[in-house]
């Protein structure tokens, strides 16, 4: 049976159909002192998919709840399927005495579950973190689908040498066009400073790709550059459409054609479903 957070229940909707199992009841509720419930209150399946994006706070105690909720209905066994992980970027101590919020988040969803799938880890590393089983999809293939046919030329460009896989990716699902990538120089959480590609984007259509848009800073900058350099038309693709603050106005600014994104999170822009490849994943993890 498939459990949805409030975060994915699109998805989770969607692993559903593609399972051919049961979308799970669920009720949500917060109390007068600001805490969060999450109940199963008819669950009755020997396995429970839990599919939850953590994108705040809340739903990091809403999964954690779900995972628990299942157990104490009788469920055997538990996958936990996180879309969008987060606090995955934190996978470091980039300062003396800071957490690492990955592995700390990582080290109590496993308390709760048999096997978790993530779907494009911000660092495919961050798997490590967890106790239990993980599999790690890449839905960066997926990106190409809502793509107008017949680019001009087209060039998919990642921010960092870092994402160039995800460019590399989408381009052979696109199945036509050359790669290459920023060099990027993060000064803070929310700066950064883009040095251009050398690769001519003059007259081309150019595909940014990127696994997390998250204040839309480095995207768009990369498209001041591609417009400075001439480029036709320039489309904004990523796994995690987050685009918290005002990074949607930021990209709307910047001219961008269209912005495309997955329903890892789910946003306007969310244009392709990643539940065939989780569902794939989940299947090989229940295989193991």
């Amino acid at each position: 049976m498939i459990v949805p957070g409030t975060s994915s229940q699109s998805l989770a909707a969607a692993l559903a159909d593609e399972l051919g199992e049961p979308l799970a009841a669920v009720e949500y509720d917060r109390f007068p002192d600001g805490e969060t419930l999450a109940a199963v209150p008819s669950f009755d399946a020997e396995r429970a998919v839990v599919v939850a994006a953590t994108d705040s706070n809340d739903a990091w105690v809403e999964l954690l709840q779900l995972q628990d909720a299942v157990r104490e209905a009788g469920t055997s066994e538990v996958v936990t399927v996180i879309p969008y992980m987060g606090y995955a970027r934190q996978d470091r101590a980039f300062e003396p005495g800071e957490p690492v919020s990955a592995r700390a988040m990582a080290r109590a969803i496993s308390t709760g579950t048999d096997r978790v799938v993530l779907v494009n880890p911000h660092e495919e590393s961050v798997a490590d973190f967890f106790d239990v089983h993980v599999a790690v999809c890449d839905a960066a293939g997926c990106l190409a689908e809502p793509l107008p046919e017949g680019l001009s030329e087209p060039l998919f460009l990642s921010p960092d040498a870092g994402a160039v896989d995800l460019a590399e990716a989408a381009r052979t699902a696109y199945g036509a066009g050359e790669t290459d990538y920023f060099e990027k120089h993060r000064r803070s959480g929310t700066e950064v400073e883009i040095t251009p590609s050398d690769t001519d984007a003059a007259g081309r259509d150019v595909v940014i790709v990127d696994d997390i848009v998250a204040t839309g800073t480095t995207m768009s900058e990369a498209v001041a550059h591609l417009d400075a350099d001439g480029a036709e038309r320039v489309f904004a693709a990523c796994v995690h459409p987050l685009l918290a603050r005002n990074a949607r106005t930021k990209l709307e600014r910047a001219g961008i054609e269209r912005i495309i994104g997955t329903d890892t999170l789910e946003r306007d822009v969310s244009a392709v479903s990643v539940a065939p490849i989780v569902a794939a994943a989940v299947e090989a993890v229940e295989a193991t």
